[in-house]
């Protein structure tokens, strides 16, 4: 065997070759798919994961603990908690396929992640009702229009949200089959809506699994910037995944685990004084809340 090195991988021509002969085979093997968007997707994660393997120059140990990951991956996901798609979330994926998917169209409004807890089938609330159903946390009144990108209202737009409690968990997280922070309704004939809900806190991503170990493992935080959640869909439209962040949360400078921020989403919540009324005619109460204003403009789904 030649003393020559592949240059970069500090290993020979010959064994380079070799392994370039594998990926040749592999590529090779999905010629025949019918669909050919199917034949370019594994054709194309083929080359890149080889190239992968290839770059570091992965050990039989690596490749090991990796299956090992993903099994204990495979184990702690059930109908309420998707580690793959935390995963996803942690390792920028989520975030880069929602930037292909939902690029940016005269002043739409942008996309973000969409996270493990959203859940099917959330109680509809009116318009000015309450989601939080008894999860604990300052209330914060939270309206804005919806419009698409000439500036018309859509009247009847769905409007999912769903948040985290004070101490950080969503309800799926307690295990007693509650449901509370979330629910949907539906915009007005003018686009408009409005709903209570809980001013969001920082909380960490569940950390507890083969995802949690691996951020440890690498020194990163496990913790989100504060946020609530949006998924806002009306006919004709294109589909939004959104969060709003809050403005001066010092998580957003330290970063967000899951690379969601975006600078358009962050919004001002104002804290009004124990005793200030509310903008749907409660009155005043003994307890302080926040308010913000979030407006919404949906692209078209052709674009």
């Amino acid at each position: 065997m030649s003393e020559t090195t592949h240059a970069g991988n500090g290993i020979s021509p010959e064994q380079a070759a070799v392994e370039q002969e594998l990926v040749d085979t592999v590529v090779a093997s999905f010629d025949k798919a019918e669909d050919p968007r199917l034949k370019q997707v594994m054709q194309a994660l083929t080359r890149h994961l080889h190239d992968f393997l290839r770059e570091v120059r992965l050990t039989e140990e690596e490749w090991n603990a990796a299956i090992e990951f993903l099994t204990a991956a495979g184990h702690i996901t059930d109908d309420k908690r998707q580690e793959f798609v935390l995963l996803s979330d942690v390792l920028g994926a989520s975030m880069q396929t929602i930037a292909i998917n939902n690029q940016a169209y005269k002043g739409a409004t942008e996309a973000t992640v969409f996270g493990p807890f959203f859940l099917e089938d959330a109680p509809e609330i009116p318009i000015g009702g309450d989601i939080a159903g008894g999860a604990s946390g300052q209330p914060c009144w939270v309206e804005g229009t919806i419009t698409d990108t000439s500036g018309h209202p859509v009247p009847g737009a769905r409007i999912e949200v769903w948040e985290a409690d004070e101490d950080g968990f969503y309800d799926v997280q307690y295990g007693d089959n509650r449901i509370a922070g979330r629910a949907h309704l539906f915009a007005d004939d003018e686009g408009r809506y409005a709903f209570w809900g809980l001013t969001p806190t920082p909380y960490p991503i569940p950390h507890d699994g083969p995802v949690g170990k691996m951020l440890a493992s690498v020194g990163r935080s496990p913790v989100r910037a504060s946020h609530l959640h949006f998924m806002v869909t009306a006919e004709g439209l294109r589909s939004l995944v959104t969060h709003i962040f809050v403005e001066g949360d010092p998580q957003i400078e330290i970063g967000d685990s899951v690379f969601g921020v975006k600078d358009s989403l962050i919004k001002k919540f104002e804290t009004q004084p124990a005793g200030t009324s509310t903008p749907d005619g409660r009155g005043g109460n003994n307890q302080s809340w926040a308010r913000t204003r979030f407006d919404i403009v949906l692209a078209p789904v052709l674009i």
